[in-house]
């Protein structure tokens, strides 16, 4: 044989090769595999998200009571952070974000109550699922923190645990399960990247209906209410800030392209709602504040948050414009013609925002960067898709948190007595007070 024939021969031999092995290249191709870049990525995520809460909004509402509250305050806060990981692990998790079979479409199932089948080598795509359910942990963590913005100074602390475990089983778990676990609002396309209906239209709208049930602070609208130390609020409001790179971005599972681009639309959308808040709010009162701005700054984050995944910047501009002015004129305007005591405005501003943005999300998504279009881009669909998923939520909610703090109210309590509101929540409730 000569030595073309022997080529020929070799080539052939390899090519028979290749086709016997390309179908385990194939099979190992759809399997998942631990990416390195993505696991670093979400563990940073992971550590930021819970900065957002301790020590991030317990400063940020800690600065914003009085001083006789301060402590009470920042407790809340420290004290969820701790029930919501025990609740996160034991059951929530598994009601999140597993098949619920028959009732899929509106929670999970309990094949991973005790994080059972979660062990060290179990994946959630490229990250290990013990980081993926620490990473969302977080956000059970925060989201009913918020809600404690809207009673602040007059709730018990024992009923406010209450309230915020069974809320956390009955509301968080099955919203969170509807759109990011397979339910049905996810099965009807509504866009939420990173929780503005999952986390802040239902924490604000819980929280509106907590300060209804409670009613007003005692004093509220003769008295001087001022928070005690914006310097305390302004660092607070500033780890959020951070934080929430981590909140939008990690949101993407990865470290690529739509991490950089939620972070990116991310810090543009906070950086104008702080400016729209401040100038509008200097048109209005004559004086741009330090409350003033880094609430805007909160609006833009909180709007931003369900857009990031699928906005480009000039959309983000345009979102945080409009959360930081409505969300102004939802706090100077609506609450006072309603007359609800918002102690810190957490639905002015959380479940605001969250609708600002969520609907926003259906105008200006982009096909190229989260795969569906938007109103701009011809589907005008999308917007009543957002509207559907903001109105279950506000339903849920809002039912579910009206039930649940009565049930409270009827056997422990809601409410502190008027002795202990008006001398201060530290002293009485937790014996310390702030010097």
């Amino acid at each position: 044989m000569n030595k073309r024939g022997i080529l020929w021969g070799a080539g052939l031999i390899g090519a028979f090769a290749l086709l016997a092995a390309e179908p385990s290249w194939a099979q190992d191709a759809t399997e998942p595999a631990l990416d390195s870049g993505d696991t670093a990525w979400m563990l940073t995520s992971t550590a930021l998200v819970l900065m957002m809460t301790i020590p991030g909004l317990a400063l940020f509402y800690g600065g914003m009571v009085r001083k006789k509250n301060v402590l009470a305050t920042a407790m809340q806060s420290f004290a969820i952070c701790c029930l919501a990981t025990v609740l996160w692990m034991v059951c929530g998790y598994s009601l999140a974000f597993t098949d619920g079979g028959a009732f899929n479409a509106y929670v999970g199932g309990l094949s991973k109550v005790l994080l059972a089948g979660v062990g060290s080598d179990a994946l959630t795509g490229t990250i290990p699922e013990t980081v993926f359910m620490t990473f969302q942990m977080t956000f059970a963590i925060i989201t009913p923190a918020l809600i404690t913005g809207a009673f602040a100074d007059r709730m018990k602390f024992s009923a406010m645990l209450w309230f915020i475990g069974l809320w956390s089983l009955i509301v968080y778990a099955p919203v969170t399960h509807w759109v990011w676990g397979g339910g049905f609002l996810a099965n009807a396309g509504v866009l939420d990247f990173a929780g503005g209906t999952v986390v802040h239209v239902n924490a604000g709208v819980a929280g509106l209906v907590a300060a209804l049930v409670l009613g007003k602070r005692r004093g509220f609208g003769s008295e001087n209410m001022a928070p005690h130390n914006l310097v305390l609020s302004i660092i607070g409001a500033s780890l959020l800030w951070v934080g929430w790179f981590g909140f939008n971005a990690g949101s993407a599972l990865a470290a690529n392209g739509t991490a950089g681009m939620a972070m990116a639309v991310t810090q543009i959308a906070t950086a104008t709602a702080a400016l729209a808040w401040m100038f509008g709010e200097w048109a209005l009162r004559g004086k741009p504040s330090v409350l003033g701005i880094i609430s805007g700054a909160v609006a833009g984050l909180v709007a931003i948050t369900p857009a990031s995944g699928f906005v480009d910047p000039t959309g983000a501009l345009i979102i945080g414009a409009a959360a930081g002015l409505v969300c102004l004129g939802a706090v100077v305007w609506l609450k006072p013609m309603l007359g609800y005591d918002d102690s810190l405005d957490a639905f002015g501003v959380h479940a605001v925002g969250g609708i600002v943005g969520a609907l926003l999300t259906g105008v200006f998504a982009r096909e190229a960067i989260g795969g569906t279009p938007g109103l701009i881009e011809g589907n005008a669909g999308q917007v009543m898709t957002q509207v559907y998923g903001i109105a279950a939520t506000i339903a849920w909610t809002a039912i579910c948190s009206f039930v649940i703090l009565k049930v409270i109210d009827i056997t422990v309590g809601t409410r502190v007595s008027p002795e202990v509101e008006t001398e201060g929540l530290d002293v009485n409730l937790h014996g310390e007070v702030v010097q």
